[in-house]
């Protein structure tokens, strides 16, 4: 019997997987921080003999072939991708034999022109058991196309569509379906970042021949409807390849420095980055002016990664150390590893005596309250897509990716900005009081306008 475990990193919108016959295991498309595999591994008995990448990721930073250098396994990849560092080739329709299972990769271009599938199969019945099918076929979706360029987009749809097809006419319905993307990453071509993919459960080639638009519509409709739906995508996205064809080591996942009091104020002054990491409720009521405040959890390292300086010296600041440990790690899987310095503890511990900055929150309720008032501006964060979804009337519209680049579009006055949620908004607003702007972040569900 054949075990497949997913490993799930719900915070990048990710799976990776490992597979064992019970005495070895194979590993599919793992993640920086690959100690997770290998407790697994050690937890089940098994040795991971091989480690698979269907693809060069544009989204994390892979932790594949560390791994396979820490437990001495296989390095699989596909041949005719550059990369700067030893590992075995593969290709379409090669067959690897891991134990009693067998991989046979299949071709399936479109996420980016060397994209591999793998399906698995038990060596005894010659059963494909599963897909692993990375940015190809996902879960109701498939991968979208516009990582390597505008100008590849619609070519690469188009060849995404024949992969697609091509899985589900070679694969029997059975075949359980395991991307890579697809629950709530931007690296999806339907609603790519959305919290409502954030749940996705499991799928077989059967249930994706009746529901993905991959399968279902002509091959116009469908590439016309994959690219009118493409938004923006974090800008870390640019640094991830790279990463990947260089050969990523393993993450020093090591406690940072600690930083007092006057060091982080002299690394604000400085214009550098120390990003605060508690509740962003927590944040308003009082925070080191010139601060910045990006919520630890989920969203933490996509909303950093996306709008930070690449490469821009970063502090972080939170109510412990386990919350800075834990920011750390997210961060080193899209390659935001030096951290300057960071500090732990009560916010009063960390100002020293100085006077913190605040600002208030509101909910949508109040801001209706405030209809007519010329005296403030409404800014909304949302993207694009979300935007003309429905706005509020009059609201200035600057998608929270741009902000630092367009704050002289902002006016004088005060400042009411919301995102879908409020967590983005809480960005937003510690953005605009570091530059000494009167700001209200609105913490509340956009649902809430009913527009």
């Amino acid at each position: 019997m054949i075990e497949i475990v997913a490993i799930d990193t719900p915070s990048l919108g990710d799976r990776g997987y490992l597979a064992t016959d019970g005495a070895v295991a194979l590993v599919v498309d793992a993640q920086r921080d690959f100690d997770r595999v290998v407790d697994l591994a050690e937890d089940r008995g098994v040795v991971i003999t091989h480690v698979f990448e269907t693809h060069v990721h544009n989204d994390y930073v892979t932790g594949g072939l560390a791994l396979a250098r820490e437990v001495g396994a296989e390095y699989l990849v596909n041949g005719a991708d550059p990369v700067r560092f030893r590992r075995t080739p593969v290709g379409d329709g090669d067959v690897v034999g891991v134990g009693g299972m067998r991989m046979q990769a299949i071709g399936t271009p479109g996420h980016t022109f060397t994209h591999l599938a793998y399906a698995l199969a038990d060596m005894g019945t010659g059963e494909v058991v599963a897909a692993f099918t990375g940015g190809s076929l996902l879960q109701g979706s498939t991968g979208r196309t516009d990582l390597l360029g505008p100008e590849h987009a619609e070519a690469l749809s188009r060849a995404q569509y024949g992969s697609a097809r091509r899985l589900a006419g070679e694969l029997p319905g059975s075949a359980q379906v395991c991307p890579t993307h697809g629950f709530g990453s931007f690296c999806s071509a339907s609603s790519a970042g959305s919290a409502g993919q954030a749940a996705g459960g499991r799928s077989t080639i059967a249930q994706e021949r009746l529901g993905n638009p991959a399968l279902t519509m002509a091959e116009a409709d469908y590439v016309r409807q994959l690219l009118d739906g493409l938004d923006a995508y974090p800008a870390y996205y640019a640094h991830m390849a790279p990463a990947n064809l260089a050969g990523p080591v393993a993450p020093d996942l090591s406690p940072p420095r600690p930083a007092g009091p006057g060091e982080l104020r002299r690394r604000i002054d400085a214009g550098e980055w120390v990003v605060d990491l508690r509740a962003r409720a927590a944040f308003a009521a009082g925070h080191l002016t010139g601060s910045l405040n990006f919520e630890g959890g989920a969203s933490m390292a996509t909303y950093l990664g996306w709008l930070i300086p690449w490469g821009a010296p970063l502090t972080l600041a939170a109510d412990s150390a386990q919350a800075v440990a834990e920011a750390q790690r997210e961060l080193c899987r899209i390659g935001i590893e030096k951290i300057e310095a960071a500090a732990s503890g009560p916010v009063t511990a960390w100002a020293a005596g100085e006077r913190l900055g605040s600002f208030p929150t509101a909910d949508f309720a109040a801001l209706t309250l405030q209809a007519g008032n010329e005296a403030l501006l409404v800014l909304d964060v949302r993207r694009d897509a979300e935007w003309h979804s429905g706005h509020i009337e009059g609201a200035l519209h600057i998608p929270l990716h741009e902000l630092e680049g367009r704050m002289g579009e902002i006016g004088e006055g005060e400042v009411w900005v919301h995102c879908q949620s409020g967590y983005r908004a809480a960005i937003a607003a510690s953005m605009l009081a570091a530059r000494g702007r009167r700001v209200v972040s609105v913490d509340d569900q956009f649902s809430a306008v009913g527009v």
